[in-house]
């Protein structure tokens, strides 16, 4: 275990004091008061979640962003997803012509692996709120929905390629270039290009980097949506960090999980300029990418996520990154990637996490405001702090589903839930099974 110093009955007690001190306890929206009036302060709130696959993350996520939106003044939500599928909810959220009208439809767009992860009722619920929400603002201010994540190479060189055909013909032939250049390897979503850089030097780099240099010169032309240049300009630099990131693959697993989460930490980056000064976001994706990973083990494998990048950006007092955890309860997952959905029982937290140690101190549902703890050493040593991700076996669990944290430092709040129940997917069979593996979890 990670923390042998949790062995001590004394210092055990002395945390969960120290803890309990900062402790909230709650039951509904209205025991969020305390933590939305310190989210409402930043500029970039992160919500996390311990799996992709738990009911009560997303609803607790939609609770607090529903009232960030209502009265903090947030602008947008960035999610963990892919941005063409996570465009079209855009669209829909805001009510834009040709858009698809129920969000049951609109998120059955998602039909890659896992599709439970946005295909689900918990976000069918969320997004047909926002829509609703939207219709009583004025158009330049309806709150809108984007996808940080940098998989999408084939849906963003298609879109590409939709677009350009109606409506920039001049501009087709790159596109195109890029789209000859990857497709040999399209088979295998992305592992095929992978695995041939290999064996030789040349790829599609040159490709898509000048792809999207005539997409930026050509930005102000492309207007037949309110946000068609940055649809635009968005689906060819996922075009650009997707080959990265699948060069990345071959070479260093860590180099990879970096090149994701500096393609996500940079679109954020371009929906707040987008948006203007005074731009506030809101953040879903796993703990894994949420919590400054400087205070994790993957600060010794070089690694680097979306929290830590904002903090280093924008500063400590811009960000409050809000982790999530459970102790047991039910999990949707996959046994090893493309298999069935499964509705599966999570274990009971293992002795000497941070999940025992907040079961231990007899709350149901509580929030710590890690962020208001003074010095206390306990508190500076890692503990184990449990990661699930969209493959998982229970009876493993031990054996890659800790990540050693300091979790007053990782995140600045967080969330813990005695027992959870599994998300409500939309049963969809997924397209391609073929989604990338990242290193060293399945996040």
């Amino acid at each position: 275990m990670s923390a042998p110093f949790l062995e001590s009955t004394e210092v055990k007690q002395d945390i969960q004091d120290v803890l309990a001190g900062v402790s909230v306890e709650v039951e509904n929206s209205h025991d969020l008061d305390s933590l939305i009036e310190e989210m409402g302060n930043a500029k970039i709130v992160l919500l996390g979640e311990a799996s992709h696959g738990t009911h009560e993350y997303y609803t607790w996520r939609t609770q607090i962003t529903k009232r960030l939106m209502q009265e903090k003044g947030f602008n947008f939500i960035g999610v963990e997803g892919d941005w063409p599928d996570c465009y079209k909810i855009n669209r829909f959220v805001k009510g834009y012509e040709n858009a698809e009208k129920e969000g049951q439809d609109v998120v059955k767009n998602f039909e890659r692996w896992p599709t439970w992860m946005w295909a689900n009722w918990e976000v069918v619920a969320f997004i047909e709120w926002l829509k609703n929400h939207n219709k009583e603002l004025s158009s330049h201010k309806r709150k809108g929905f984007y996808g940080l994540d940098v998989y999408s190479l084939w849906q963003s060189l298609d879109a590409i390629i939709n677009y350009l055909e109606k409506n920039d013909p001049g501009g087709l032939e790159k596109a195109k270039a890029a789209f000859r250049c990857f497709e040999p390897y399209r088979k295998g979503e992305g592992q095929a290009y992978a695995s041939a850089t290999r064996m030789v030097d040349e790829n599609c780099q040159e490709e898509v980097v000048d792809l999207l240099a005539d997409i930026r010169r050509k930005a102000t032309q492309y207007n037949t949506d309110p946000e068609a240049s940055l649809n635009t300009e968005q689906n060819a630099t996922v075009a650009v960090n997707a080959e990265k990131y699948y060069r990345a693959m071959v070479s260093s697993s860590a180099q990879s999980w970096n090149v994701r989460d500096r393609h996500m930490a940079q679109t954020l980056d371009r929906l707040l300029d987008y948006h203007g000064p005074g731009a506030k976001a809101v953040i879903w994706a796993h703990n894994t990418h949420i919590g400054d990973a400087r205070y994790t083990d993957m600060h010794s494998e070089n690694m680097v996520n979306i929290g830590q990048l904002v903090r280093e950006k924008y500063g400590l007092d811009k960000c409050h990154l809000h982790g999530f955890g459970s102790y047991s309860g039910s999990v949707i997952a996959g046994r090893r990637w493309g298999a069935p959905m499964e509705e599966m029982q999570m274990p009971k937290a293992a002795e000497d996490s941070w999940e025992q140690l907040l079961f231990g101190m007899d709350k149901e549902n509580q929030i710590l405001f890690l962020n208001r703890i003074n010095n206390f050493e306990p508190l500076k040593k890692e503990i184990d702090h449990r990661a699930i991700g969209v493959v998982y076996h229970p009876d493993r669990e031990s054996f890659g589903n800790y990540v050693p944290s300091i979790l007053p430092d990782r995140y600045d709040t967080f969330q813990f839930l005695k027992l959870t129940t599994a998300l409500h997917p939309l049963h969809i069979t997924p397209e391609s099974k073929e989604l990338p593996q990242t290193y060293p979890w399945n996040y």
